[in-house]
């Protein structure tokens, strides 16, 4: 028979301010500047290339893309803000920019007269629609045709852990299929 004391407990989160400090080897030293530097570095050049190539900035693209994805393409901006990970008040002004330019309208939330629900608007799914091939093209010459598939996934996998570890929400994969019946790939919902 088991007891409650053969299972590991869950430990509390280490304080990053405590004296006690574990430094990191060399190894880990080498592997964390690297990460810290590629996501900077890939994260600046996606965002300068989707800027050029489409007058979209990265959160207006993700708060697109989010929209796309939801049924009627609405979304309550409090859990807009949680699916792209940024806080509320720098949604707001991501979706009042979008909705200067007739991208999104905002509108009472029909159940929760409290809540405000962004509306992506047909010229925003155009705009979309055309930026989206700029993004894709520049996320593959970066990223994923420049790592086997094997590193992807590592790359993704380690990414989850990162965010479970910080109790992020999994956004559940909306996975599109490899191809159509043509080997063409698949468009559909507009996904980065």
């Amino acid at each position: 028979m088991t007891t409650a004391d053969e299972y590991p407990r869950p430990t509390a989160r280490p304080d990053p301010c405590a004296v006690d400090v574990r430094w990191l080897d060399a190894g880990q030293q080498r592997d964390w500047r690297a990460a810290v530097v590629g996501m900077t570095h890939l994260l600046s050049r996606l965002t300068r290339d989707l800027e050029a190539g489409t007058g979209l900035s990265m959160p207006e693209y993700e708060l697109l893309v989010r929209l796309s994805e939801a049924p009627q393409r609405r979304v309550r901006m409090a859990e807009l803000a949680v699916s792209v990970a940024h806080s509320r008040s720098r949604v707001t002004h991501a979706v009042a920019r979008l909705e200067r330019s007739g991208l999104v309208r905002r509108e009472p939330d029909g159940v929760d007269r409290r809540g405000v629900v962004a509306v992506m608007t047909e010229a925003g799914f155009a705009r979309l629609e055309a930026a989206a091939p700029v993004h894709v093209a520049s996320v593959r010459a970066r990223l994923v045709d420049v790592l086997d598939r094997e590193q992807l996934a590592h790359l993704g996998e380690a990414m989850r852990t990162v965010l479970r570890a910080e109790g992020v929400p999994e956004r559940p994969p909306e996975v599109l299929p490899d191809s159509h019946a043509h080997g063409e790939p698949s468009q559909e919902g507009l996904r980065d």
